[in-house]
C-alpha cells in the first residue's frame, strides 16, 4: 500500500525593498498560511528578533544565508 504526500503552496515575500518596517507585512503573510503551506521570506539581514515571534505563533522556520545581504527564511506551520 503506497502513501501520498500533500504539499502545499509556497508564497514568496521579498521585504528588501519595503519602505519602513516590514514586520506588519511579514505577520500578515504568516497569518495567511494554512497547514502544508510555506512562506519564503527574503530579507537583507537575518531577522533574529522575528524567530521568537514565529515560535510563539506555532511556526517552524529554516534560515539560509545566500549572500552577505540576502537571507532566505522558509516559514511553515507546525
Amino acid at each position: 500500500m503506497g502513501s501520498s504526500e500533500t504539499t502545499g503552496e509556497t508564497r514568496k515575500l521579498d521585504v528588501r525593498d519595503i519602505d519602513g518596517e516590514p514586520f506588519g507585512h511579514i505577520m500578515s503573510a504568516v497569518g495567511e498560511l494554512s497547514a502544508g503551506d510555506s512562506l519564503l521570506l527574503v530579507n537583507s539581514f537575518e531577522p533574529v528578533p522575528l524567530y521568537d515571534v514565529l515560535k510563539r505563533r506555532g511556526c517552524e522556520f529554516q534560515t539560509t544565508q545566500i549572500e552577505d545581504d540576502e537571507w532566505h527564511i522558509t516559514i511553515s506551520l507546525r
